[in-house]
């Protein structure tokens, strides 16, 4: 019998040993790794899709001996580190059942000073590890050595990963990899994209694109969505005002299941959630549970594996528990809120469930009832099997510069030689010379604008190798690899006790000491804050402000855009429904007729209306939040060529609000042909140059290429330092160097993935086929409402706005 067979079969009887019968797709990718392809297999969550890649490269490993069989010789790259810890125990049990003598370790964030320094020397033969980690293991001397007899390589959750500067690094170190190792077998695990061709092209490289495979599991995963619905609906509704009106619709669920994950889209939503549920039923103390990322590693891992065991009822979290996760306990999913994507959506749903062939069940919680024809467009959306695209990051130079300095500062790098590898990739195939040499440049002696400053000559050429000789330089870089770029996270302590976990520091920096906030579940007490580092007590004090965190709210996706279109004109002209929330929203449709119109798939509808506070023109695209955020300063922009006007932008996923003192010029600029997209991205750029997006987009670039260090653990530089040094920055190349490449990329960033402009430029083009429809109200519409209510939200506080939204209502319904 042959080594590939023998291996085959070892994987085999280990399957029925645990009395399992392997699905088709299983043997397809146990087949194809032993035979020594790559490829991707594609297979929906709880179907075994890991077993699929581990039980190969061990079967195949216990055929090797000697020097070959020592150190790591499969690399497992995982996106979060919840999900490291249950990779780990599967490769256990599969090691000790096959009788492999292979040691598995992890590597993440979380992993101790102790193991990561072993790790330098040894590595076990399995490593769960990160992209960045494995980043930080090339900026160790000698690290070739280490992945000498590296074989494969399975990066897990690829689709979570694609679209993400995440993915550029592992596409970096693949190439290194590939290098040392041309023989590497190069595997992904992925959910249904849009995109899946070219994800595969991303993931495997441009030189090897062609001789990979993509294994499909073909198993249809049954999934039932099941709304949460009000009793009755507000005509005039506004974001927020429903969801915690539902609380005592959701606690039934809590108890009726074994166990029930409550997805929130936000951090500061999670801490609510669970505050209010507590509060409506203090039995659940104990056995409910919060988790999200700003939570105490120790906490969260308390929270695992209590929900692992069977020890919680319920746990409210965010996408820190979207992925492969698998708790056998969790038999109930709540989505509170839309997700905004369908994929995100059937991720969640795929939490319950979690075997081979077992239904999952997701219940839709509305947070106003505008949402409920969301939930409607996500159930046709599954029904037809739709999947939303990754775009890939393409030249991304910071993430390439960063890439640089890490193997300067090991064992340094000959410049044809690297070129040559980063060309491999699908991010940097079409690199030019001077684009390469530029970088080179730039981390030589800091580029044409900085070569005065020694701060920047980070790297030295000697003998044609460029190396980093500096100690300090080197540390500073270690501390900054990473493409994960948030706002500055300030400690939460006890005052005597441990350490809670983190908020943002511009959140903490607007209390005073003695003001009282909720986090990880507690009303705290803020007693001082110094540096990076908040001292807190308890608090008994039942209300306080929860911390928000910068960019938490998720645009809609371009695909649920499309179905909820669909949605709204079934709503208003269909007489019977097979969905329950477009029944139940018939007052709002009817409010919506009486004032303006709803329009079709064929209309377009702008909205104007004139009130004491001044002109409002709100219009409907439906495209996010983002494409809105763009749509709304190209079309200022293009009013104001009619004459000099200023304009308060407001916006949600559904329409933008842009409100003058003076009249509005809409009639003119319609004739005008003013959705046009034509010159499109002339008039953008004309649009932004004064918009802080640039300098946003410019903040992070500058932290992930190094060009600003944001400071050392515990002493970090504050959000304030950091805005005003990036901002120098900024205008100093915006004046000086125009054509930076750092500067370049910030405005293709901010165009392809801020502003979205292709998604931009496809409404503006839907847009000109269709009917465009004018009406001007008396009074607001139940859809510009929210949008009304979202401007106000910005300048008031909760209960100022609740009060207000009251009055509102009272004078417009």
């Amino acid at each position: 019998m042959s080594g590939q067979a023998t291996a085959l079969n070892l994987c085999r009887n280990w399957f029925e040993d645990q009395g399992w019968k392997p699905f088709s797709f299983q043997i397809q990718a146990w087949s194809a790794a032993l035979n020594g392809e790559c490829g991707i297999v594609n297979a929906p969550t709880g179907s075994g899709k890991t077993y699929s890649l581990l039980l190969p490269a061990i079967a195949a490993g216990m055929a090797r001996s000697g020097r070959e069989a020592e150190g790591v010789q499969l690399i497992w790259i995982t996106p979060i580190r919840a999900l490291a810890k249950e990779i780990e125990q599967s490769a256990r049990r599969a090691i000790e059942g096959m009788g492999s003598s292979w040691e598995v370790g992890t590597r993440t964030g979380d992993t101790s000073q102790k193991v990561k320094q072993a790790q330098k020397t040894k590595l076990p033969q399995v490593l769960i590890t990160t992209p960045e980690s494995i980043h930080v293991m090339l900026s160790n001397k000698g690290y070739a050595k280490l992945f000498r007899n590296l074989d494969t390589v399975v990066i897990d959750e690829w689709h979570e990963l694609m679209g993400s500067k995440r993915a550029v690094q592992c596409e970096l170190f693949l190439s290194k990899f590939r290098k040392l190792r041309p023989a590497l077998k190069t595997w992904g695990i992925s959910a249904t994209i849009g995109n899946m061709d070219e994800s595969m092209e991303v993931l495997m490289g441009v030189d090897s694109a062609e001789s990979t495979r993509l294994i499909k599991a073909n198993l249809k995963k049954s999934l039932v969505v099941e709304p949460v619905l009000p009793d009755e609906v507000e005509t005039l509704p506004w974001a927020g005002h429903l969801g915690i009106r539902l609380l005592e619709k959701v606690v039934p669920l809590i108890h009726e299941n074994q166990g029930t994950l409550i997805f929130t889209n936000t951090r500061a939503q999670a801490e609510i959630w669970y505050q209010k549920i507590l509060e409506v039923d203090p039995s659940l103390a104990g056995i409910i549970a919060m988790h999200h990322s700003a939570i105490s590693k120790e906490v969260r891992n308390w929270v695992e594996e209590a929900l692992y065991d069977g020890n919680l009822k319920a746990v409210v979290c965010t996408s820190s528990l979207d992925l492969g996760v698998d708790f056998r306990p969790v038999d109930c999913v709540v989505q509170i809120g839309s997700p905004k994507g369908v994929s995100r959506f059937v991720q969640r749903a795929g939490r319950s469930g979690h075997r081979p062939g077992a239904t999952s069940t997701i219940h839709f919680v509305p947070t106003h009832s505008l949402e409920l024809l969301e939930c409607a467009a996500l159930r046709k959306a599954i029904d037809q099997n739709t999947n939303e695209d990754r775009i890939p990051y393409l030249r991304s130079l910071d993430v390439l510069i960063q890439y640089m300095v890490t193997l300067a500062v090991s064992d340094g790098f000959e410049s044809e030689a690297l070129l040559s590898e980063v060309r491999s990739t699908t991010s940097y195939f079409s690199i030019s010379d001077e684009e390469w040499n530029w970088c080179l440049d730039f981390i030589v002696r800091g580029g044409q604008s900085l070569a005065a400053y020694d701060d920047y000559h980070k790297v030295v050429k000697e003998d044609d190798v460029y190396k980093v000789v500096s100690r300090k330089v080197a540390m500073r870089h270690k501390f900054n690899i990473g493409t994960i770029v948030s706002s500055m996270m300030v400690k939460v302590k006890l005052q005597k006790g441990s350490f809670l976990g983190h908020v943002e520091e511009y959140f903490i920096s607007k209390l005073m000491p003695g003001d009282s906030f909720w986090f990880a579940g507690r009303c705290l007490e803020l007693v001082r804050f110094r540096g990076v580092e908040a001292t807190v007590r308890l608090s008994k004090a039942t209300t306080g402000a929860v911390p928000s965190y910068m960019g938490g709210r998720m645009p809609l996706s371009a695909e649920l855009g499309h179905f909820l279109r669909e949605k709204l004109e079934e709503a208003a002209t269909s007489q019977t429904f097979e969905d329950p929330e477009l029944a139940l929203i018939q007052p709002i449709i009817r409010l919506q007729k009486e004032r303006s119109i709803v329009p079709t798939n064929a209309q377009f509808l702008i909205e104007y209306l004139e009130d004491k506070e001044g002109y409002h023109l709100f219009v409907y695209p439906f495209e996010g939040r983002l494409v809105h955020e763009g749509l709304a300063s190209l079309l200022a922009y293009r009013l104001g060529l009619f004459g000099p006007q200023t304009f308060s932008i407001a916006m949600n996923d559904y329409g933008f609000e842009l409100l003058s003192d003076q009249p509005i010029p809409i009639q003119d600029a319609i004739d005008s042909d003013i959705f046009s997209s034509t010159a499109l991205r002339e008039d953008l750029v004309s649009s932004l140059n004064e918009s802080e997006m640039m300098q946003r987009r410019f903040r992070d670039i500058s932290q992930i290429s190094g060009l600003i260090f944001t400071g050392y653990p515990g002493k970090n530089m504050s959000t304030k330092q950091l805005v005003s040094s990036t901002k120098l920055m900024y205008e100093v190349f915006k004046d000086y160097e125009p054509d930076n490449l750092l500067l370049r990329q910030a405005y293709e960033e901010v165009h392809e993935f801020q502003l979205e402009e292709a998604r931009m430029r496809a409404a503006l083009d839907r847009i000109a086929t269709q009917e465009t429809v004018l009406q001007h109200l008396t009074h607001p519409s139940p859809l510009s409402f929210p949008i009304l209510v979202d401007r106000l939200r910005e300048t008031m506080g909760n209960e100022s706005l609740a009060q207000r939204i009251k009055r509102m209502q009272l004078d417009f319904g």
